[in-house]
């Protein structure tokens, strides 16, 4: 009867082994969760991203407006008839290059 009590333990062990410490177990199942919830999340910045995005490609394709601030933030362009003021810090000094005297 001992024997046949150690033996049951030892398969309660062996089976309840591969739940808590084995493939698949409980803190694998956990860790998948947690990597789970992660993905998501940055998932989501992604999608709202995609969808700023494909709101800009739509705005450039339906009309001039936002092609024309795009060059005038990213290129610098202007229009002809404007004109262009650069705002200067005061309290950084400007370094001008001397002419070189060949030139002339």
């Amino acid at each position: 009867m001992r024997w046949l009590l150690g033996l049951l333990l030892a398969a309660l062990v062996g089976l309840q082994w591969s739940l808590w410490f084995g493939e698949g177990s409980w803190r694998d199942v956990l860790e998948l969760r947690e990597a789970n919830r992660l993905q998501q999340i940055q998932n989501e910045e992604l999608r709202s991203r995609n969808q700023a995005l494909e709101a800009e490609v739509e705005d450039l394709r339906s009309g001039s407006e936002a092609v024309e601030e795009r060059a005038r933030r990213d290129l610098g362009m202007i229009r002809e008839d404007e004109i262009f003021f650069l705002p200067v810090d005061p309290g950084v000094e400007m370094q001008v290059e001397p002419e070189d005297p060949r030139n002339d």
